[in-house]
């Protein structure tokens, strides 16, 4: 009997799990939450402890897992405002349908872009009858906790998942394999201030000491920090529901649980939408009895746009030529932990357009790394242009304290490659402190071309070392691999002249004719 696939994927959820904790290098902010069902497939199964995404920005790593390729190899699926789907790209579910499997998916799978989530079958494959609502889940809870009690609301939102995955389940062809991709978009922004001590019941001031060093140890930057856990938390609790509804069906022992998120923690300088780790690091983890050895640790480096190849290999099915990812399939069916396979020793990571010059008429902020167990090295091709969008209404940096006109800019456009959040605006308005300055222009000021993090003394990346004479040899060994791949793969960026990326369709403002299909109105903060 062929394995089913199911595919739990995190909208902006970073690496924040509990079965991370004691791991050297890991950040003591896994000790602070709990996250037993993604545990359970870590213990049951395995974990990775160097996976990446291709790109931090949502789109084009979906693009990129979908097709099995590096995210400037798909179109424009390589953008997020402004992309289409090219329909002559394979995808694995739809492979995977035409080898008689049944796939669905609830939630985001490739949107914003049109068609809506074309690579896994548009509409026609969408489980939603019984809601959205876990999308919005701190909201939802808040809002429903009011008239009925916190659990109450919590239980509210796990049935929506367990009834739209039911329906899937009732729509199978009988003795079918499946394919299933839930895929939350509660850890995306916005969630409700203070939620995640008021519904998971975690301390901001936890937090205390553990940021990383580019973020101010404040407690507003704290709470906004733990609100985002307490939805990592949520999302945990959601693929419980997943897990049980596959036990009670009598199929979660013939089923390949795979679990990640496609970028990191949204509204926070450095993360999502940048090369930092903090931005491409995920957590991802695997359960498959009797394929997978339980407890192991996979230190290989792993792209996830692996996952398309792999998912067709788990199924006996043909991968395309256009795969240009490598299944894990060998990863997973070893018996041993740590390095693997000798050759997954870095991983290649990029952007291209994502918000601000879609919305704003500018050019992206186009970024290239290569990331290695010692080493971060990235590329800025455009290093006169601002990486988290321009500052807009903050054209006077210096200014402050700012005027109400000045914050509701910063807070509505400038900077627009960065969500809003209140982390931003606490960094924004207090910027001409003493203690803050430098984090706020190591975070949204202008970059230098090259960037070289020692990642063995330097763990949050603060000091470049791209222009010291002592790692001369490194920056130009790694700028050598990093571009050789680059080429090797038919990257625009360094096979043509001038790059597709700096022109329509793929640069310059959306044309007023692309809309969102499902509100009708451009999607500007869908990413």
């Amino acid at each position: 009997m062929k394995p089913n696939i199911v595919f739990a994927f995190a909208d902006d959820w970073g690496r924040y799990a509990s079965a991370y904790r004691g791991f050297p290098g890991e950040s003591t902010i896994h000790e602070l939450i709990e996250t037993p069902n993604f545990d359970r497939i870590a213990n049951e199964g395995v974990i990775f402890r160097n996976a990446h995404v291709p790109a931090p920005t949502c789109t084009p790593c979906r693009s990129s897992i979908l097709s099995g390729s590096y995210f400037w190899q798909t179109g424009m699926g390589a953008i997020l405002q402004g992309a289409r789907w090219d329909e002559s790209i394979p995808t694995y579910p739809l492979l995977l349908e035409d080898a008689d499997y049944h796939i669905g998916y609830t939630y985001k799978v490739w949107s914003p872009g049109v068609a809506i989530n074309a690579p896994y079958g548009g509409a026609r494959t969408a489980y939603e009858s019984s809601g959205v609502a876990f999308n919005s889940f701190s909201h939802e809870a808040t809002q429903i906790g009011a008239e009925r009690g916190i659990e109450s609301a919590k239980e509210y939102l796990y049935e929506e998942v367990r009834s739209n995955f039911d329906r899937f389940m009732a729509s199978r062809p009988e003795d079918s394999p499946f394919c299933y991709w839930w895929g939350p978009t509660n850890t995306h922004r916005t969630w409700e201030r203070g939620s995640g001590k008021a519904i998971w019941g975690l301390d901001p001031d936890d937090l205390k000491g553990r940021m990383p060093a580019f973020l101010p140890d404040v407690h507003e930057v704290r709470e906004d920090f733990n609100d985002y856990l307490g939805e990592c938390t949520a999302f945990d609790a959601g693929l419980g529901v997943i897990l049980d509804r596959l036990e009670a069906a009598g199929e979660l022992d013939n089923t390949i649980v795979v679990v990640s998120g496609d970028h990191g923690i949204p509204g926070f300088p450095r993360a999502k939408c940048n090369l930092y780790n903090i931005g491409t690091e995920v957590a991802l983890a695997a359960r498959w009895p009797g394929k997978i050895a339980p407890g192991r640790v996979i230190d290989d480096f792993v792209n996830l746009m692996d996952l398309g190849p792999t998912f067709l290999d788990v199924a006996g099915v043909e991968i395309p030529d256009s795969m240009t990812a490598t299944s894990l399939l060998p990863l997973l069916e070893s018996e041993v932990s740590g390095q693997v396979e000798p050759e997954r020793i870095f991983v290649v990571t990029g952007r291209e357009r994502h918000v601000a010059s879609a919305r704003e008429g500018h050019l992206p902020y186009p970024q290239r790394a290569i990331r290695t167990a010692d080493y971060l090295y990235i590329y800025n091709f455009e290093p006169d242009r601002w990486p988290a969008g321009d500052p807009g209404g903050l054209d006077d940096l210096s200014a402050k304290p700012p005027s109400e006109e000045v914050l509701l800019a910063a807070y509505e456009t400038a900077f627009s490659d960065l969500d809003k959040s209140p982390t931003k605006v606490w960094m924004i308005y207090n910027r001409a402190e003493e203690e803050v300055e430098p984090l706020f222009w190591l975070g949204f000021g202008k970059r230098p071309q090259e960037e070289l993090y020692d990642l063995r003394s330097d763990p949050d990346y603060m000091t470049n070392v791209a222009e010291d004479s002592k790692y001369g040899e490194v920056r130009s060994e790694l700028n050598s691999r990093l571009m050789a791949v680059l080429r090797a793969q038919d990257d625009p960026r360094v096979t043509e002249s001038p790059p597709r990326f700096e022109q329509a369709p793929y640069a310059g403002p959306v044309p007023e004719e692309w809309f969102d299909v499902r509100s009708e109105k451009p999607s500007w903060s869908a990413g």
